[in-house]
């Protein structure tokens, strides 16, 4: 996230080569799991992609055809609308600290990869006392940031399951 601050820095290295950016962010989840060589030996002024390369094979959830047609929406749109979210952060906490300790009342399931980078800057402990309600925290082995696409079946599955448990 702090990559993505400085606007025209992200985008110029992400919208350099649009099919390689997304074959990597896409298929690539071994580069950004938080526990390889590759992520660990980053430095400050690394680029986003700097010791990740894209896969040569797809995973079986993509394919060709799915990278070119996001690699065209892309090039039509560029990164900067995904990336102001980002840049947006800290204005929402300053516009809206009452949120900082809000509970969700509501029934929660919550999925995520075991190979997510978003497991290395948040700690799904910190939220437990903010969701009381929380029924279950999935941790999906070998999954990384796409786990609806790269495990379909078996999130469907926890999302069924999870309605059913609720009262009608």
């Amino acid at each position: 996230m702090l990559y993505f601050q400085e606007p025209g820095v992200a985008e110029a290295e992400l919208e350099a080569d649009i099919p390689r950016t997304m074959r990597t962010i896409l298929a690539g989840t071994p580069g950004f799991d938080v526990t390889a060589e590759a992520v660990r030996s980053r430095k400050p002024g690394d680029g986003f992609f700097t010791g990740v390369e894209p896969p040569a094979r797809l995973p079986s959830w993509l394919t060709e055809e799915d990278l070119a047609f996001f690699a065209k929406e892309f090039a039509h749109s560029g990164f900067r609308g995904g990336l102001n979210r980002y840049r947006n952060m800290d204005r929402d906490w300053a516009d809206l600290p009452e949120l900082a300790t809000v509970k969700i009342e509501q029934p929660a399931l919550f999925l995520i990869g075991e190979k997510d980078p978003g497991r290395a800057f948040t700690p799904v402990d910190l939220m437990k006392p903010l969701v009381p309600h929380l029924r279950e925290m999935r941790v999906l082995p070998g999954a990384g940031h796409w786990i609806q696409q790269e495990r379909a079946d078996e999130v469907n599955a926890a999302l069924l399951s999870f309605l059913k448990s609720l009262p009608a």
